[in-house]
C-alpha cells in the first residue's frame, strides 16, 4: 500500500513539473491521483477491519480542505468580479502619471504590486501590474526587467494576508501565525522587495510615456469594491478581537455582495452577481483540492515523518530558507501542504519565517510561482533564461527579506 500511494504521489509530482510538456491540465491530474489514493487506503482498511478509522480520517482531511476552500472561493469570487469590470486595472492607470522616469516607475510599480497582491490573489495582482508595464512605451531589456520585478514583488506581497497567498492562507488555517502576525511580515516584504527595486534602478534612467485608457466606473463597482476592502477589514479585526475564523467573515461579504444584487435587479437594472461565481478559476481550486488529498493520504502511511526528520537534520531557520529555495523548483502548495501535515515543532517565529520563505522563495525562477507563470506566458520577451539572468539580484532580495523576517522575530 505504502509503495502505491508513494508512486502516486510521484506521479502527480511529475504532473505538475511537466504540465507544458504533457498538454495535461495538472488540476485534473492532480484531482484524480488524489481521490485514487484515497481509494486505495479504504481498499487496503478494508481488508483488515479499520474502515471506520479511514471514513474518520477522511472526514477530517476534508473538513480542513473545505474551510480553505470556501474561503478561497469567497475572495475569487469579488476578485472575478471587479477584474472582469476593469475596476482594479482602471484605478491603477488614473493614480499613475502618464509621463515619469523609468526609476519612478520601477519604484512605484513594487508597491502597486506588493498591494495589489496583498489583496488579490496572484494571478489577478499579476495580470494588472503587466497591464500597467504594457501601457508604457518601454525597450525589451526594460520591460523584461519590470516583469520579474512584478513576480517578486507579487509573492512578497502575498504573505502579508491570507487573501493574498494560498501558502500563508494554510499556514494561518493550521493555527501556527496569526494575522496580528503576518501583518508584521509587511516591513520584511518591504525590505526584499526595495533591494530588487533598488537593484533593478542601478545605471542609467529615462523619461517614459503611457497610453492610459480608462472607461467609466458605475456605482456598482465602486459599491462592491468597498465591499470586498470592507470584508478583508473585518476579517482581520473579528479574527483578532473575537477570534472569528476568517471563511465566515468573507462567506458574510459575499452573501452581502449577492443581496446587493438582488436589490439592483429589482430597482435599477439587471444585474447577475451570482454569474462571477462561474468566472472563479476552478483550475486553481480543483489543483489545491487534489494536493491536500494526497499529501492527507501520504500522512496515513506515515511518509510525511521522513520530511519532519529532513527538515530538522540542520537549524529550523536554514531549512526554511532551503525550503523557499526549493519552491522555485516545486509547486510551493504541495511543499507547504506536506511540511504541515508533518507537523514539525516550531516557534512562532521559525513559522512566520517559513511562510516567508516558501511565499517569496519561488520567485527564483520563473516557473515556481503562478505568478511568474503567467508573466511568462503574457509577455512573449520574457523566457525561462531571461528571467534566470537575473538570479543574483533576486537571490540578494529574497536573502534581504528572510534575513528581516529573522531579525523581527528577535
Amino acid at each position: 500500500m505504502e509503495i502505491i500511494i508513494i508512486s502516486l504521489a510521484l506521479l502527480a509530482l511529475v504532473g505538475i513539473a511537466f504540465e507544458e510538456v504533457i498538454h495535461l491540465n495538472k488540476a485534473k491530474s492532480t484531482l484524480f491521483l488524489g481521490c485514487l489514493s484515497w481509494c486505495v487506503l479504504f481498499v487496503f482498511a478494508s481488508k483488515h477491519g479499520d474502515t471506520q478509522h479511514m471514513k474518520h480520517m477522511l472526514d477530517e482531511n476534508l473538513l480542513d480542505i473545505a474551510s480553505l476552500w470556501l474561503f478561497l472561493m469567497a475572495t475569487m469570487t469579488f476578485v472575478a468580479y471587479l477584474n472582469a469590470r476593469g475596476l482594479v486595472g482602471d484605478v491603477v492607470s488614473r493614480i499613475l502619471p502618464g509621463e515619469m522616469s523609468l526609476r519612478r516607475l520601477t519604484l512605484l510599480l513594487a508597491v502597486f504590486s506588493v498591494v495589489l497582491s496583498m489583496l488579490c490573489d496572484n494571478i489577478t495582482a499579476t495580470l494588472v501590474a503587466l497591464g500597467v508595464v504594457q501601457a508604457f512605451k518601454l525597450e525589451v531589456k526594460e520591460r523584461i526587467k519590470l516583469c520579474v520585478l512584478v513576480v517578486f514583488a507579487v509573492n512578497s506581497g502575498g504573505v502579508i494576508l491570507i487573501t493574498g497567498d494560498v501558502t500563508t492562507l494554510m499556514i494561518f488555517s493550521a493555527g501556527h501565525v496569526t494575522i496580528r502576525e503576518l501583518l508584521a511580515l509587511f516591513i520584511p516584504t518591504l525590505i526584499g522587495v526595495a533591494t530588487l527595486a533598488f537593484l533593478m534602478t542601478l545605471g542609467r534612467s529615462r523619461v517614459v510615456t503611457a497610453e492610459v485608457n480608462t472607461h467609466k466606473i458605475e456605482a456598482l463597482d465602486v459599491v462592491i469594491a468597498l465591499l470586498f476592502f470592507s470584508t478583508i477589514v473585518c476579517t482581520m479585526a473579528f479574527n483578532i478581537f473575537f477570534g472569528m475564523p476568517p471563511v465566515l467573515t468573507f462567506l458574510m461579504g459575499l452573501s452581502v455582495m449577492f443581496l446587493i444584487g438582488g436589490v439592483v435587479n429589482k430597482y435599477h437594472q439587471e444585474v447577475h452577481l451570482l454569474e462571477y461565481v462561474r468566472q472563479i478559476q476552478f483550475d486553481t481550486l480543483m489543483f489545491f483540492l487534489g494536493i491536500l488529498l494526497i499529501v492527507g493520504a501520504l500522512k496515513e502511511i506515515g511518509v510525511l515523518v521522513w520530511v519532519t526528520d529532513f527538515y530538522f537534520a540542520v537549524d529550523p531557520n536554514i531549512s526554511s530558507f532551503a525550503m523557499g529555495v526549493l519552491s522555485s523548483f516545486l509547486d510551493n502548495v504541495p511543499l507547504t501542504a506536506a511540511l504541515l501535515k508533518a507537523e514539525p515543532a516550531l516557534s512562532d517565529p521559525q513559522w512566520l519565517a517559513l511562510t516567508y520563505a516558501v511565499g517569496v522563495g519561488g520567485s527564483l525562477l520563473v516557473i515556481g510561482s503562478a505568478a511568474g507563470i503567467v508573466a511568462m506566458s503574457k509577455m512573449r520577451e520574457l523566457t525561462f533564461m531571461q528571467y534566470a539572468r537575473f538570479m543574483p539580484q533576486l537571490l540578494a532580495a529574497y536573502t534581504a527579506g528572510y534575513g528581516a523576517t529573522l531579525l523581527l522575530a528577535r
